[in-house]
């Protein structure tokens, strides 16, 4: 196995740790620091690591020659689940701020464009990413880490800010991989 795919492996086993975190009791105690308990920041913490050990693995894997099937096809789920996890639980913890339908477009767009590739795989064409999905994915891990730490004592329109800019970009990188691909798509059907 891989060195990068072991990295992935590790991002995959984090995700539930983070969720058993925030159901301890004993981890509901405040810390005294950004208003969060220590489970909320203890997964919050595993976020981060988590968020980087994707571009670490990414990283490794083209430097080192590393990029195998079995990595292509995990190294997506485990970040779609890591940023599904995130907005979930800051979805229960302040739905005025993630709002249900803000999450539901994230889903809704992943489903989409991995059906997408899945098509376009069928028919022998891989999918690249897109300038506006790498711009979406950007967005988006900056503005989860920003809500989960609570703004960092910043004022919250910056956290929201990048927040619907993130969702922005969702919706309109999902539309930008349907457009390209709309030939793949209909001659699926």
């Amino acid at each position: 196995m891989t060195t990068a795919n072991k990295i992935t492996l590790f991002r995959f086993f984090i995700i539930p740790i983070m969720l058993i975190l925030i159901y301890i009791p004993a981890l509901k105690e405040p810390i005294g620091m950004l208003d969060l308990s220590i489970g909320e920041f203890i997964f919050s913490i595993l976020f981060v690591v988590a968020a980087l050990s994707d571009f670490l693995d990414g990283y490794i894997a083209r430097k080192y020659n590393q990029v195998t099937t079995f990595g292509k096809f995990l190294d997506p789920i485990a970040d779609k689940v890591l940023v599904l996890i995130a907005l979930l639980f800051l979805m229960i913890q302040d739905p005025s701020r993630v709002p249900l339908w803000a999450v539901m477009i994230v889903i809704v767009r992943e489903f989409v464009v991995t059906s997408i590739r899945l098509i376009s795989m069928d028919q022998g064409t891989v999918i690249a990413a897109s300038p506006y999905g790498k711009i979406k994915t950007a967005s988006t891990m900056v503005a989860l880490v920003l809500l989960l730490f609570n703004d960092f004592g910043l004022t919250p329109w910056i956290a929201n800010i990048i927040f619907w800019f993130a969702i922005l970009m969702t919706l309109v990188s999902g539309v930008d991989y349907f457009i390209k691909n709309r030939k793949a798509i209909l001659s699926s059907i």
